[in-house]
C-alpha cells in the first residue's frame, strides 16, 4: 500500500553542488527535505513513485516510466557530477500501463519522449538518497487533460500498488506560484501569493475536494507548476484518511516552495472526492435558453447516435429566420473541451448554424479527441451569436470584454477570438492569440483589425 505521501518542490539550487551556498537562503526547505528523507528511511519502502511536471508531458497522454532504468544528472545546472542511475519497478510500471490500457485510460509506458530523469524527479531523490537507497523508482508525467483525469490516474496507481502488495511512498513534485516578487525570475502578479496561501490551506487540511475548484485561468495566471501533481497524489489517497503535517512554506526567490506530509490512517469512504465533484457537476450545464438547448440536443444526438438533428417545431422563429455567424463552445470540469464556429453565416439560418457547429465542436476540433457519451452529463455548452464585424483603424477601439477581434492579412490568413474570455484581460493578449490562431505576426504592418460584438447564450 501507499503508506505515506509528500508534497514537495524541486528547486535545483536546493542541491548543494548547484546552489553553492545559495541554498542557505531557503534553509526551511532544506530542513523539510531532510525530515522527509529521514522519514522515508524509517519507512523503508519497496518503491518510490514520483509525479513530476518536468517529465515528458503530452496534451492527452500520461507518461509512465519506461525501460529498466532511469539516468540523469544536473549538468544543465553546472553540477554534472551529481548523477543518478535508478532501477525502475518494472513489474509495477507494466501492471499500471496494462491496467490503464484495459480501462481505456490515456496513459502508459508508450510514447515516452525523454527517458532521462528530470530535475523534478532528481531534486527529491538527491535528499532521499542521502538517507535511503534500497528502493525502485516509478516516474509519472502530467498531461493537458482535466484535473479529474489526473485524480483518476492517482486512483489507478493506488489500485495497482495494492494489487501487487507493494510498500510504497508517493511524492508529488511541484513548485507553487512563480510570480511572487518583483525582483524574482518571473516578476510579480497578485495571483502568485494568492495561490500559495490557498493551496497551503487546501493541502494542509487535506481538503482534496477543493483542488478541483481552482479556476484554470487562475492557475495559468499564478504560473504554478505542481497543481496537477498534487491532484494525482490526492487520487492515490482516494477514500483514505490521512494524518497531515505542514512542514514549511517560503518564497524567498519569488517562487513558492511548500512541504506537506500525509500519513495513511485507514479507509474512509467519505473521502471519495472525485465522486463528490462529479455528482456536483452532473447537469450543471442545464439551460432553458433555446439556443443552448438546441446546441445540447445536437451534441447529444451526434455523440450517441451519429445523427444530425433538424430544427423542430419547438425552436423559436428567430432562429429559423435570421442568419449570423455562430460559435458553439463546450467546457468540461471548467476546462475547454471543444469550440468551433463560423465568422459569418455559412448555413440557411441560425438554427442550422448551431446544429452544424455543435457537431463540429464535439467531434472535429483538432485540439481534442471527440466527446464520448460518458462525458455528456458533465458538459457545459454555450452559444455565441456574432454581430457584424467592422474594420477599425486603431487598437484603442478594442475592448477584450466587449468586443471580439478578427485579425487578417491580404493573403487570406485570418484568426478570430471571442470577447470576454477568462484569462484574456488586455487588447495585446487578445490580438496576440487571434494572430497566433491565424498564423499571423501581430507586428505585421499589413495587419487588418476588425471588431464585433456577440450575444452569449449560456
Amino acid at each position: 500500500m501507499i503508506t505515506n505521501t509528500y508534497m514537495v518542490p524541486h528547486p535545483p539550487l536546493a542541491v548543494h553542488e548547484v546552489g553553492r551556498g545559495e541554498e542557505e537562503n531557503i534553509s526551511a526547505s532544506i530542513r523539510s527535505y531532510e525530515k522527509i528523507a529521514e522519514e522515508i528511511a524509517e519507512i523503508r519502502p519497496d518503491t518510490i513513485i514520483i509525479a513530476s511536471p518536468h517529465a515528458t508531458m503530452y496534451r492527452d497522454w500520461f507518461i509512465v516510466s519506461a525501460g529498466e532504468k532511469g539516468y540523469g544528472d544536473f549538468s544543465r545546472f553546472r553540477a554534472k557530477k551529481v548523477a543518478f542511475e535508478k532501477e525502475y519497478d518494472t513489474e509495477l510500471t507494466a501492471a499500471l500501463s496494462s491496467y490503464l490500457e484495459q480501462s481505456g485510460f490515456p496513459g502508459g509506458c508508450e510514447h515516452e519522449g525523454d527517458p532521462e530523469l528530470d530535475h523534478g524527479t532528481m531534486v527529491p531523490l538527491y535528499f532521499i538518497d542521502q538517507k535511503y537507497k534500497d528502493y525502485k523508482l516509478v516516474r509519472i508525467g502530467l498531461s493537458g487533460l482535466s484535473l479529474p483525469m489526473h485524480y483518476m490516474l492517482g486512483m489507478a496507481v493506488q489500485k495497482v500498488v495494492n494489487d501487487l502488495n507493494r510498500k510504497a511512498v508517493f511524492i508529488a513534485s511541484g513548485d507553487l506560484a512563480h510570480c511572487q516578487k518583483e525582483d524574482g525570475p518571473y516578476g510579480y502578479k497578485p495571483e502568485g501569493p494568492q495561490y500559495d496561501e490557498r493551496i497551503m490551506k487546501t493541502m494542509g487540511s487535506a481538503a482534496f475536494r477543493e483542488l478541483f475548484d481552482y479556476d484554470p485561468a487562475f492557475l495559468n495566471a499564478c504560473m504554478e507548476c505542481g497543481h496537477r501533481s498534487f491532484v494525482i497524489m490526492a487520487g492515490a489517497l482516494d477514500r483514505r484518511s490521512v494524518k497531515t503535517k505542514v512542514l514549511s512554506h517560503e518564497a524567498t526567490f519569488g517562487v513558492g516552495y511548500g512541504f506537506v506530509t500525509f500519513e495513511d490512517n485507514g479507509f474512509d469512504p467519505e473521502r471519495n472526492f472525485l465522486e463528490q465533484y462529479e455528482d456536483a457537476e452532473k447537469n450543471r450545464g442545464a439551460s432553458d435558453d433555446p439556443y443552448v438547448k438546441l446546441a445540447v440536443k445536437s451534441v447529444n444526438a451526434w455523440v450517441t447516435k451519429r445523427e444530425r438533428i433538424n430544427a423542430g417545431a419547438d425552436v423559436p422563429e428567430e432562429l429559423k429566420q435570421k442568419k449570423a455567424g455562430v460559435f458553439v463552445s463546450i467546457h468540461e470540469f471548467g476546462e475547454l473541451r471543444g469550440c468551433i464556429g463560423t465568422i459569418s453565416a455559412a448555413y440557411g439560418n441560425i438554427a442550422e448554424e448551431i446544429i452544424m457547429n455543435g457537431i463540429s465542436a464535439c467531434s472535429r476540433d483538432p485540439r481534442f479527441s471527440p466527446v464520448t457519451a460518458e462525458e455528456l452529463p458533465y458538459l457545459q455548452i454555450n452559444v455565441d451569436v456574432l454581430g457584424d464585424a467592422e474594420v477599425i483603424s486603431d487598437r484603442n477601439m478594442l475592448d477584450p470584454k466587449r468586443y471580439g477581434v478578427i485579425c487578417s492579412l491580404p493573403d487570406g490568413r485570418r484568426g478570430l477570438l471571442l470577447p470576454d474570455l477568462e484569462g484574456v484581460d488586455t487588447v495585446e493578449e487578445q490580438i496576440d492569440i487571434a494572430c497566433r490562431k491565424g498564423g499571423i505576426d501581430p507586428e505585421d504592418d499589413r495587419l487588418i483589425l476588425e471588431r464585433f460584438e456577440v450575444i452569449r447564450h449560456v
